[in-house]
């Protein structure tokens, strides 16, 4: 698919996330907080009992049944119901495609469902830090941020640019790759390292045990776990090998073998299973025709038997879902992860150990939270029901907090980001990009992305600022384009770092730039609202061209712009082309302003 043309470049304003949120809370800031009479399940391993918690400065500085409130203390009333940590899931996309599809909804949709921290899968590198500013101002779970790798062709990299999805196929590139990752503090990173393709399709190119092994010994030289999209018994074996911190997805092609079972466990790979998202009865997303259905049945069998051989096995099981993929939204699939894995045969118990402690201990984050300890952070649920009797008692959640924050429950004001669809729209600067600058940046200072199409089968394109006279330069575009109806080629130029915060252009009057070429083209405007367009015309001469916004139209298909155009809500601008499958592109471009 065309990134911009279809809104997946959307994605960095939409599809935010963050690293801590501070919400308002129906206390007063400092007070601290008694729970009374909570039945706690600590998930520490210790049988659900009667206790009382006393939260102070985000933290548990107090629990026990003998524990008395605090005076000036706001005073919960627990009594017949079940104090948990909040929940974890380590493996969500915070896309538009997904459900909720904006970032302040995803948040609200966590937060009401317990889950206290998560980790996002979907983001540039790019987008890291605005990202976590804009967390910064609602109420939310934590959200690790995760850099992602793939290889050319690979899943993963089949739809994203090289800012977004690394593409390595050598141990070198593997660790170059990594290096070059770590300016931006990734949590994690996700390797996408199988290109089977469930069965369902053509498989995609897949990555070698060394290049695999290079980049998680790079990652763990700095610091960074690493995660796996990995989905067949033999390509776990490769995981183990390499030393990967977690499997990210089901083993699903076949029944775990014990030499499969040994070496995960040996090499202290954990393993996140993902039942929500290869659940059959899920409705949306499910297979439809009996064949696929029952192939789909047959995987899913496999992934509860493969799960419950590797817990079985000792092998530490942590809570993913793949949320924001089709018919797994975000929030209650978390919950129903939990079910799930009962029905692969973990008892409730293990379940909610499974989607807190373990969970917390696999990504590193144990010390700091993940069970109902003294001094550790006061992320927790309060649910009315017993969820170690009855697990979809995790469905009734009462109140949710985050850092001792009531973030959810009665009497809770969310901050007005919560309700918002973007951080607020800034000023822009008229010139875009005079391709003067710091490699590969633009004048505003955000990095260009190349506008390929999508596909194991995808345009290659190269994209370099070259001399255009003795004292300036212009950014120059040559591609070969894909097999397919539709193939693209161009550049994308972000108004703001990552595409994350919305520029409003009303002071301008449309995008000017300098173009030259060997044919047809188009401009196009990013907004919230979906993608503009206005086709252009280039030649062997250098030509200046002018695109009012009033001659911009809603692109056709996915990612079209709906409503009326606003121009305060704008997030990139493009110029690309598309030839005939099999032909090249050349263009030319400078001077990129608004005017």
């Amino acid at each position: 698919m065309n990134l911009a043309r279809d809104g997946w470049r959307v994605v960095g304003a939409l599809a935010a996330g963050g690293f801590l949120a501070i919400a308002g809370a129906a206390h007063a800031e400092g007070q601290p907080v008694a729970i009374m009479g909570a039945t706690v399940f600590d998930a520490t391993g210790a049988a659900p009992h009667l206790a009382n918690v006393v939260i102070k400065d985000g933290r548990i500085a107090e629990v026990g049944p003998g524990v008395k409130a605090p005076r000036g203390a706001t005073v919960i009333n627990a009594k017949g119901k079940a104090l948990l940590p909040g929940f974890f899931d380590v493996h969500t996309h915070w896309t538009p495609a997904g459900d909720p599809r904006i970032s302040p909804q995803i948040a609200n949709a966590y937060i009401a469902a317990g889950v206290t921290t998560v980790n996002d899968f979907h983001q540039q590198p790019e987008s890291f830090a605005p990202r976590r500013q804009w967390i910064g101002t609602m109420a939310s779970p934590h959200v690790n941020f995760v850099a992602r790798m793939s290889t050319p062709g690979g899943h993963g990299a089949d739809w994203a640019d090289t800012a977004t999805t690394k593409w390595v196929n050598t141990p070198r590139a593997a660790r170059t790759e990594v290096q070059a990752l770590v300016p931006y503090k990734p949590d994690f990173i996700k390797a996408f390292t199988d290109g089977w393709r469930y069965g369902a399709s053509a498989d995609n190119t897949s990555m070698d045990e060394g290049t695999l092994t290079a980049l998680v010994d790079e990652a763990h030289r700095n610091n960074i776990k690493v995660l796996t999209h990995t989905v067949t018994v033999e390509r776990g074996q490769i995981a183990a090998r390499a030393k990967v911190d977690i499997i990210a997805h089901s083993l699903q092609d076949r029944e775990i073998d014990q030499q499969t079972i040994d070496l995960i466990k040996a090499s202290g790979t954990a393993y996140a299973p993902t039942l929500a998202v290869y659940d059959p009865n899920k409705g949306e997303g499910a297979a439809t025709t009996p064949e696929a259905k029952k192939r789909s049945e047959i995987k899913f069998g496999y992934a509860l038997h493969n799960t419950k051989a590797l817990h079985d096995a000792g092998v530490v099981v942590a809570l993913g879902t793949d949320a924001g993929m089709t018919g797994t939204p975000h929030g209650v699939s978390t919950l129903r992860e939990m079910e799930l894995l009962v029905q692969a045969g973990l008892t409730p118990s293990e379940a909610l150990i499974v989607g807190t402690a373990n969970s917390a201990k696999v990504l590193g984050e144990l010390d700091d939270r993940g069970t109902i300890e003294k001094g550790k952070r006061a992320d927790l649920v309060l649910v009315a029901g017993a969820p170690w009797v009855n697990i979809a008692d995790v469905r009734k959640t009462d109140r949710v907090f985050v850092d001792g924050k009531l973030v959810h429950g009665p009497g809770v004001k969310l901050p007005a980001a919560n309700s918002q669809a973007a951080m607020p729209a800034v000023k822009v600067a008229a010139l875009i990009d005079d391709f003067e600058g710091a490699k590969e940046r633009s004048s505003l200072d955000t990095l260009r992305l190349n506008d390929t199409d999508g596909g194991v089968d995808r345009t290659v394109q190269v994209a370099q600022v070259i001399p255009r006279t003795a004292t300036n330069h212009a950014l120059s575009i040559d591609a070969k384009m894909s097999i397919k109806d539709d193939p693209n080629a161009g550049v994308i130029i972000p108004l703001t770092r990552g595409s994350v915060q919305p520029v409003d252009a009303r002071a301008y009057k449309g995008v000017r730039f300098e173009l030259r070429g060997d044919g047809a083209y188009e401009l196009g405007v990013n907004t919230l609202a979906g993608r503009w367009t206005s086709e252009v015309g280039g030649g062997p001469e250098w030509r200046t061209v002018e695109i009012p916004f009033t001659a911009l139209k809603p692109a056709q298909g996915r990612g079209g712009a709906k409503g009326a155009w606003t121009a305060m809500d704008l997030l990139e601008v493009s110029i690309s082309g598309s030839r005939p499958g099999g032909q090249k592109l050349w263009a030319e471009v400078d001077n990129v302003t608004f005017y």
